[in-house]
């Protein structure tokens, strides 16, 4: 934009504001004209004042008024709206890592699509095209996946656990151990999705088993996947095995629930010279340590250490919480059995020592009742918590790591509904392996995201944030003076410049 002085037929000088528009001089503006020096340099001034005006304003090649021919114009110089957000954080964290060794562009796609659209891979086919202009073939994914099974899964598992080693003091003097139930929407079994017990309700569909061995922050460090019908105890050796033998950590001591204590993982677990904290089942101890529990008479928060046989140490908690706890558990599953004992839905079949089942009673030959005294004899455990371990720690330091517990399940919590890991589509067990590995990677950048949202005291979770970054998109277009592409990022609110701000992502 520029001032120019045009000498008018008359004699007089006209001060006019010009812009150079696809090569030719468009006129903007006229100022005024005169043929007195004085007035010329006035009016040269207030062309200088009103180019500062329209600085920065682009003047259209049509008709202001015309506003349907400008939006149509506008809509026509779009050349591309892609969706970029969760790259631009989630690719940064995905590089911080490390899993950028992983040279497949693909497996960066699957990985930050699982986070923030955990889809089938026939639907993430479908997302990638529409909203990151990515054209795949499905068979493309699964061609791929059967090379991230054969050669890449040890790798991501390797990038990972380095990464938590540079964060982390001591990360592998204490991990923790869990086993949860992936379920498939086929009814078919194979050698490998078989029925089992499920921890999601789905008895009657084929499942697997997935180990996970995560950090005392919850980062997970290894996992592996077995049959469905795979009973949880015989699923801890192998995992802890395959861990150690690789990576040889100097001291380990593994934490898990009372579903893993069994004596065969005991045993093992001691033959190797692994160290354990396990949830017991003080109800299921002998008589005589069911008699010493029953007579400690412990306050709020109190505790106390039993020498066993083997070696070991029985500790035993108590806590009034619990207790308050247990017995309303107890209370509200009574009722539930009083109501179906009223409505005629109980029969001898019920009579079991499955949860509350356990208080039900025959009458005569056909009358069911609520065995009363057997509820008021659990009320004697009400409080009391079991933990067993072969450490030198103290019961304090025992009974702090096994309620570190809830990290893992919070981790699981992550996989299965954030990442909505299950249920799985895929048939083939390598493409079921690829699968897990993929939701591992994701939880994995998915947990780095919640540890640097807490460093900055950000007040804002992952989940906040994942879905502040699907409203940053990027808009390519051509304005109606040129051929060029112009590239721009739509961050318009003020929670997009926050995390655009926090993690200085380059835009």
């Amino acid at each position: 934009m520029f001032i120019r002085r045009k000498l008018n037929k008359s004699g007089s000088i006209s001060i006019q504001i010009v812009q150079k528009i696809n090569g030719r001089n468009k006129l903007i503006k006229v100022i005024g004209s005169s043929r007195i020096a004085d007035d010329i340099n006035e009016l040269h001034e207030s062309a200088l004042e009103e180019v500062k005006l329209l600085q920065g304003k682009i003047e259209l090649p049509f008709n202001a008024n015309d506003e349907q021919h400008f939006v149509h114009q506008f809509r026509e110089s779009i050349q591309k709206l892609n969706l970029v957000g969760p790259e631009l954080l989630l690719g940064k964290i995905f590089d911080e890592i490390g899993f950028n060794a992983i040279e497949d562009e693909l497996f960066r796609h699957l990985v930050i699509t699982r986070l923030v659209y955990p889809v089938s891979k026939l639907k993430t086919v479908d997302y990638l095209a529409k909203y990151k202009g990515i054209e795949l073939s499905v068979y493309s994914i699964y061609r791929y996946l059967d090379k991230l099974q054969k050669h890449q899964i040890e790798l991501v598992k390797n990038i990972s656990l380095s990464h938590t080693l540079k964060l982390f003091d001591n990360v592998m003097n204490v991990v923790f151990y869990d086993v949860t139930t992936l379920y498939f929407e086929a009814k078919d079994e194979d050698e490998f999705k078989r029925m089992g017990f499920s921890k999601d309700g789905k008895h009657q569909q084929p499942q697997i088993v997935l180990g996970l061995l995560v950090s005392q922050n919850g980062y997970p460090l290894d996992y592996d996947v077995f049959e469905g019908n795979k009973y949880e105890g015989d699923t801890l050796i192998p995992v802890l095995e395959h861990f150690v033998n690789k990576h040889k950590p100097q001291q380990l001591i593994v934490v898990a629930d009372a579903g893993l204590l069994s004596k065969a993982n005991i045993k093992a677990l001691i033959e190797k010279q692994y160290q354990y904290i396990l949830g017991a089942r003080i109800k299921n101890e002998t008589k005589e340590i069911t008699n010493q529990i029953l007579a400690l008479k412990l306050v709020d928060k109190q505790s106390v250490s039993m020498e066993c046989e083997d070696g070991s140490r029985l500790i035993i908690g108590y806590k009034k919480a619990r207790a308050i706890n247990d017995f309303k558990n107890r209370k509200k599953g009574l009722e539930k059995l009083e109501k179906k004992i009223k409505s005629g839905k109980l029969t001898k079949q019920h009579i079991n020592n499955k949860g509350y089942n356990k208080y039900l009673k025959l009458e005569g030959e056909i009358s069911i009742a609520i065995d009363k005294e057997k509820f008021k004899v659990d009320a004697k455990w009400d409080g009391l918590k079991g933990y067993k371990t072969n450490t030198t720690l103290t019961k304090e330091e025992v009974i702090g790591h096994y309620h570190e517990l809830w990290a893992i399940e919070k981790t699981f919590r992550i996989s299965k509904h954030d990442l909505q890991i299950r249920p799985i589509y895929h048939q083939l067990k390598k493409r079921i392996e690829a699968h897990i590995c993929i939701a591992f990677t994701a939880c994995k950048i998915y947990k780095e995201l919640e540890r640097q949202l807490n460093q900055m005291q950000a007040g804002k979770s992952p989940e906040q944030v994942l879905n502040i970054l699907k409203t940053i998109l990027k808009v390519e277009f051509k304005t109606p003076f040129s051929n060029k592409i112009y590239k721009e990022l739509i961050i318009n609110t003020d929670e997009q410049k926050q995390i655009v701000n926090l993690f200085k992502l380059k835009i």
